[in-house]
C-alpha cells in the first residue's frame, strides 16, 4: 500500500488537503471519502485497511474547515462549499483514474454532502456507500435552537451552537478516546451557518431524494445517538433507485466502521461492491 497526500485550491480559494491510499497492483475500483462533521479523512483508516489490499484505491480529502484544510473551522458560507469543492476532486480523481468504476462513501454529514452531490452528479458514479447519513434533523435538537440558529445563521453566523457528543461515536473506548485527543478532530460547538445550511440541505433531501436513481447502500448503527437512526430508513423508502440496500446493525453507535464489529460491517459493504463490479453496470 502506498500513502500520497497533497491540496488543491477549492471553492473560496481555500487550500484544500487530500490524501490517497494506493494497492500495490493497479486498483479495480475508487472509494472516495466524505467525512463527517468536524472530524476528518485520517480516521478511515479501518476502511483503508480492509479495501486497498482487495485492489481497491480510496482518496479523501478533509472538506473545507475542517482537519487540515483551510478555512474557519465548521463553517461555510453555503452548503454548495462542501459539493463543489468534492466535485473539483472527483474531477481530479477520474483525470488520476480514468475509466475506473467510482464509488462514493458518505459518512454522517458527509452522508448528507454525498446524498446532494448524487443529486447532481449521479451520471459520473457507480455507486454509494452511506453510513449514518444525516439526513434529518436529530430529536435532541429543540424547534427553538433550530429557530435561533436560523436567526443567528444571518446576525452572527460563526456563533457557536452546539457540540457532539464523543461518548456517541463508538463503543469501543480506544475509538472514543482517540477521538477526543485527536488534534484534527474540532471539539467546539458547530456554527449557527452551518446548522442553518446543513437544514437546508436536509430538507432539500427529503424533498428530492426521489429523484435518485443510483445504486445506494446505507449502513446504520441501531443504537446510533448522534443521529437518528431512523433517517436511514426514511432516506432508503424515499430514494428512487430500485437498487437499494439497508443494513442496521443492532446496538452499534454512530461510527459503524469504527465498532468493535467492524470487520463484519466492513465485509458486507466489500460483498456489495463486489457484486456492483460484477454486474456490468459500470459508470465514473
Amino acid at each position: 500500500m502506498e500513502h500520497q497526500e497533497g491540496s488543491f485550491k477549492g471553492i473560496r480559494d481555500a487550500s484544500i488537503y487530500y490524501q490517497t491510499w494506493l494497492p500495490d497492483d493497479d486498483a479495480k475500483a475508487v472509494l472516495i471519502v466524505v467525512h463527517g462533521l468536524a472530524e476528518h479523512s485520517g480516521r478511515y483508516m479501518n476502511l483503508v485497511n480492509h479495501f486497498v489490499p482487495l485492489g481497491y484505491v480510496v482518496y479523501g480529502i478533509d472538506h473545507i474547515g475542517h482537519g487540515k484544510s483551510e478555512g474557519p473551522r465548521v463553517y461555510v458560507e453555503r452548503f454548495e462549499d462542501f459539493t463543489n469543492t468534492l466535485g473539483i476532486f472527483h474531477q481530479m480523481v477520474k483525470e488520476w483514474q480514468p475509466g475506473k468504476p467510482i464509488f462514493l462513501v458518505g459518512h454522517s454529514m458527509g452522508g448528507l454532502i454525498a446524498v446532494i452531490y448524487i443529486l447532481e452528479h449521479h451520471y459520473e458514479l457507480t455507486g454509494a456507500i452511506l453510513s449514518a447519513p444525516s439526513v434529518q434533523v436529530p430529536d435532541n435538537i429543540s424547534s427553538a435552537t433550530i429557530f435561533l440558529g436560523k436567526i443567528f445563521s444571518t446576525l452572527m453566523p460563526k456563533l457557536g451552537i452546539v457540540t457532539l457528543d464523543a461518548e456517541g461515536v463508538s463503543r469501543d473506548p480506544a475509538v472514543v478516546d482517540a477521538y477526543v485527543n485527536d488534534p484534527l478532530v474540532y471539539r467546539g460547538k458547530t456554527t449557527a451557518r452551518l446548522g442553518a445550511e446543513l437544514l437546508k440541505a436536509m430538507q432539500r433531501v427529503s424533498a428530492e431524494a426521489s429523484k435518485i436513481t443510483l445504486p445506494i447502500l446505507i449502513i446504520q448503527g441501531g443504537a446510533d445517538r448522534l443521529v437518528d437512526p431512523s433517517g436511514a430508513q426514511i432516506l432508503h423508502d424515499r430514494v428512487g433507485s430500485k437498487d437499494k440496500t439497508i443494513k442496521v446493525y443492532n446496538g452499534l453507535y454512530h461510527e459503524a466502521i469504527n465498532e468493535p464489529e467492524h470487520d463484519q460491517v466492513l465485509s458486507h459493504v466489500a460483498v456489495w461492491l463486489s457484486a456492483h463490479l460484477s454486474s456490468g453496470a459500470i459508470r465514473g
